[in-house]
């Protein structure tokens, strides 16, 4: 029987917002952090090598680029984003199957060529900031949020991408759907008590997990906190409360 993975490996620490010094020094208090997440702001700011030195440093990374764009110029780019040695990378689901297709075969021959696992791609379905209002009134869109979840997690799933980026929401609906070997990655993850900020579609840790969530994508509930490793010890007794 397999056991189940402990707390921390199943929590992606966001880096947004922060600088290369900052995340040094907060990463330095987590010593049982496993994952981080690397997204566009940080990226590109400090660049791959900033991916080495987290890499050089025991850590897992989800690149979070969210590459969204005609097939071949989004192959390319998964082909040097896999070069990085990232075990996680992010693409718009709506870039379409041509695309998934060829950035999912593309990131495996860059992971290959410099010597490191193929790693995951991740469709991002619906982000979390949208609720069913904008979603209407700036998009045009009359569709559900959650049928438009599942329509692509499953263009995702027939693309051969390894798993979806979705909200806390859509997650118990998803895993009812696929293997657990398609990985779904939530943010929108809060304690209770804690603030939204920008995020509309949110559960608690042990919501999410048990829902069916792979892992939890948190940031600015542990980054701004007066005590990151406070606030991490916190997620993980609520990840244990399933």
């Amino acid at each position: 029987m397999t056991l189940p993975s402990p707390p921390h490996e199943k929590l992606i620490l966001a880096l947004d917002g922060m600088n290369k010094s900052e995340v040094v020094a907060l990463i330095s208090k987590l010593p049982e952090l496993v994952w981080v997440k690397v997204g566009l702001e940080l990226f590109t700011s400090e660049g791959p090598d900033f991916i080495k030195y987290l890499r050089d440093n025991g850590k897992k990374i989800f690149l979070d680029l969210k590459f969204h764009d005609i097939p071949v110029t989004m192959s390319k780019a998964c082909f040097q984003a896999a070069r990085t040695g990232a075990e996680l990378i992010s693409v718009h689901a709506c870039a379409g199957s041509k695309s998934l297709k060829l950035a999912n075969q593309s990131a495996q021959e860059g992971a290959d060529k410099s010597n490191f696992s193929p790693p995951i791609l991740l469709a991002i379905t619906v982000l979390t900031s949208w609720d069913r209002k904008s979603f209407t009134k700036d998009l045009l869109i009359e569709e559900e949020i959650t049928n438009r979840v599942e329509h692509l997690a499953d263009l995702a799933f027939k693309s051969g991408i390894g798993g979806c980026v979705c909200s806390p929401l859509e997650v118990k609906l998803l895993r009812a759907k696929y293997p657990e070997s398609f990985e779904l990655v939530t943010p929108g993850i809060r304690l209770k008590g804690s603030s939204l900020n920008d995020q509309s579609r949110v559960m608690t840790p042990s919501e999410a997990l048990q829902a069916g969530a792979n892992k939890l994508v948190i940031g600015r509930v542990v980054t701004k906190s007066d005590d990151p490793i406070l606030a991490f010890k916190n997620i993980c007794k609520d990840c244990i409360q399933i």
